[in-house]
């Protein structure tokens, strides 16, 4: 029997599609439009030529540096777009060419672009995570988990972290968890249900807790503030991946 080419052609219709989220990665931020103008350098701003838009591939060729000025450019571009390729390759490969399987794939991307703008600019904009809770629901009608659980992943996924950033406001007077995050676990809650927003929650407080002690014996943990929506991001991907035999495996200690 042939293999099945279709993991692979996902992987590379993936790095397409990790080029336009490095565009949103960039623009969204700085509130610009991601459809115009066409790719540019941040430097010298000269519009790009198509053969220096090849993902991954221009990266090397050009040495990761503009062809024109010399601007270095950021290995985060071809890391993006490996990461989705490997998102696409992987979520062709579980779930195939399914309804379930296009709401992981905008599922992938959004926690991809959230993990890169709140790993480097401490946002998580609302353009994704609003419209992501209501395209998660609609998904939900059609494929799993299944409305009633999406519907109660958005509630729990928006009350849960608002009484706890209230709580902690409320005991230290000072913010521990911005509204982004909020809205961010609500769109998880949307796309995966309230048992994986559950396990999402409880695994990103998990290695959000390990890093900051790390951070906290090297000296920098009162100098630097964790973007929590990245650990949501990781925890989030992880969940849709194995997030129910993770949740079976622990039910099975009270059963």
């Amino acid at each position: 029997m042939a293999p099945d080419a279709g993991p692979f052609v996902a992987g590379l219709f993936g790095l397409l599609v990790g080029s336009f989220l490095n565009v949103c990665i960039f623009r969204l931020p700085r509130d610009e439009s991601i459809v115009w103008p066409a790719s540019r350098c941040t430097r010298c701003n000269r519009s790009l030529d198509w053969y220096e838009n090849i993902p991954v591939v221009s990266w090397l060729v050009l040495r990761a540096r503009c062809r024109t000025c010399g601007e270095r450019i950021s290995w985060v571009y071809p890391i993006v777009e490996l990461c989705t390729a490997v998102a696409f390759a992987g979520v062709y490969g579980l779930h195939g060419p399914s309804l379930l399987g296009v709401a992981r794939l905008i599922f992938a991307c959004s926690m991809i672009v959230l993990f890169v703008i709140d790993l480097e600019h401490r946002i998580l904009p609302n353009v994704i995570t609003l419209p992501g809770i209501v395209v998660g629901f609609a998904f939900s009608l059609f494929a799993p988990p299944g409305w009633f659980d999406s519907l109660i992943g958005i509630l729990l996924g928006g009350a849960v972290p608002f009484a706890i950033a209230e709580a902690y406001e409320r005991l230290r007077g000072e913010e521990g968890l911005g509204m982004g995050d909020v809205k961010m676990l609500a769109m998880i809650g949307a796309f995966l249900g309230w048992k994986l927003m559950l396990l999402t929650l409880v695994l990103a407080s998990f290695t959000g807790s390990i890093v900051g002690l790390a951070f906290l014996a090297s000296g920098y943990g009162r100098k630097y503030a964790l973007p929590f929506g990245t650990f949501l991001a990781v925890a989030g991907a992880v969940a849709a991946v194995a997030g129910d035999p993770m949740v079976s495996w622990y039910a099975s200690f009270y059963y």
